[in-house]
């Protein structure tokens, strides 16, 4: 048994214990790893005082990050974590049941997904938690390279954790089985941030002080969804003109010349193609459909666009990055304060483009973070301004404010809870 520290959680004094007194029923049984909260009775109060328990020999003081030894988080500090990998799996199910039992016992949320083509993982929880898992999984083999990207989160970003075999790693539409994901040769080159960074600064030079059209060697593609471009995006790069990944048909479009494909009418051999999206999954997937459709130079951002802003900070991004969880958007600051000293160059870029625009009335928004539309059977995500919130209590549309399933408008960017919740309310609110 090691030495346990304990601090309060329910006095104002945070950490220190005040004038608490407490002693631990003889039921306490301390647990041999890592931390937990424990409630109970005390003298000098009528409520439960809560405390938090760690043991302090029970786990070294750092943990690692791509092979990067880390200081030992505080209690309570989350975080989320992302990472994928193709490579063949044998027996899947078999995969899944062994990441089932080590995670038994864990607070991890989140969706982490297992086939015969690899794995693809986000989910949030304790740092100590969250990179137990990750340093878990590096001791196999197939993994022991993955690149883990992590953001911070004010406690879950998930609901619930689902764990499970799913025949799609990604959602495309006729499923991803059988692209060819497992040979790199087919995927897109990834080069790393600073070698990106260096392409888009040499881009933007060349159009700006040639005469000469150079630009259209290459062609910037988000393979993201238009909402998502519209909270943040590199300079340069168009507006993807889809709301879901499994509709991308950039360079398979069945009508040449179509507006919205930027690959419709471009030389497949000469000219390079430059993908970008979050982490890097979806550019992987559609390199392999771009590749079998003849594009010979496609490259992609390694890592994504969370690397990217990780090592590079801001520089010829605009705005922020949009999040598939509960905080579903993060500033480029998020990633690592010490890259930001050309923030303000984001900043003016944000100023003079003014990109993000009310989906309602056209204004420019002041905060970069989507809502739902309070009508449940809508649900469709949105910039919206202050000024339309109100109007349309929440809802994206005047049609929607006269839905039988509508929920309040929530007070600043939270999250809605499900219809049950709020059908109770009005029942109790009716009986009253």
């Amino acid at each position: 048994m090691g030495v346990w520290s304990v601090r309060c959680l329910s006095t104002p004094l945070g950490p220190s214990l005040g004038h608490c007194s407490y002693s631990l029923p003889k039921a306490a049984t301390l647990p041999h790893h890592c931390c937990f909260h424990y409630s109970f009775p005390m003298k000098s109060r009528k409520a439960p005082c809560t405390i938090s328990i760690r043991c302090c020999a029970s786990a070294s003081n750092s943990h690692s990050v791509n092979g990067i030894r880390q200081p030992e988080p505080e209690i309570g500090d989350f975080v989320v974590v992302n990472f994928y990998r193709f490579v063949f799996i044998k027996d899947p199910q078999h995969e899944v049941a062994k990441h089932i039992a080590f995670l038994k016992g864990l607070d991890i949320h989140g969706r982490i997904y297992i086939n015969e083509q690899g794995i693809n993982a986000q989910y949030s929880g304790p740092s100590k938690h969250a990179f137990a898992y990750v340093e878990w999984l590096k001791e196999d083999e197939k993994f022991s390279d993955i690149l883990v990207q992590t953001s911070p989160s004010n406690g879950h970003a998930f609901p619930k954790l689902k764990l499970r075999y799913k025949p799609s790693l990604v959602q495309l539409e006729g499923g991803i089985s059988h692209l060819p994901l497992l040979d790199p040769s087919m995927r897109a080159t990834a080069i790393a941030p600073s070698e990106w960074r260096k392409r888009l600064e040499a881009a933007n030079n060349n159009d700006t002080t040639s005469n000469t059209n150079t630009s259209s060697n290459y062609i910037l593609l988000d393979v993201r969804n238009g909402y998502e471009w519209d909270i943040g995006h590199f300079h340069g790069a168009q507006r993807p003109d889809v709301d879901c990944f499994c509709c991308t048909s950039f360079g398979i479009s069945p009508t040449e010349g179509v507006a919205s494909d930027k690959l419709s009418q471009v030389d497949k051999e000469k000219t390079d193609i430059l993908m970008y999206c979050t982490g890097g999954i979806r550019c992987d997937v559609y390199s392999t459909i771009l590749r079998q459709q003849g594009f010979q130079n496609l490259y992609t951002l390694e890592g994504g666009v969370s690397h990217y802003l990780k090592t590079e900070g801001p520089v010829k991004w605009i705005g922020n990055l949009f999040t598939f969880d509960s905080r579903l958007s993060l500033p480029p600051s998020a990633y690592n304060r010490e890259t930001m000293t050309q923030s303000g160059l984001t900043r003016q870029a944000f100023n003079s483009d003014k990109f993000a625009k009310c989906y309602v009335c056209g204004s420019q928004v002041s905060e970069l973070r989507h809502r739902n539309c309070a009508n449940l059977d809508c649900n469709l995500l949105i910039l919206c301004c202050a000024d339309c919130v109100m109007a349309l209590r929440g809802c994206c549309c005047y049609s929607c404010t006269t839905a039988p399933r509508r929920r309040p408008v929530l007070p600043g960017f939270q999250r809605y809870e499900k219809w049950h919740v709020y059908r109770d309310q009005e029942i109790e609110a009716r009986a009253q």
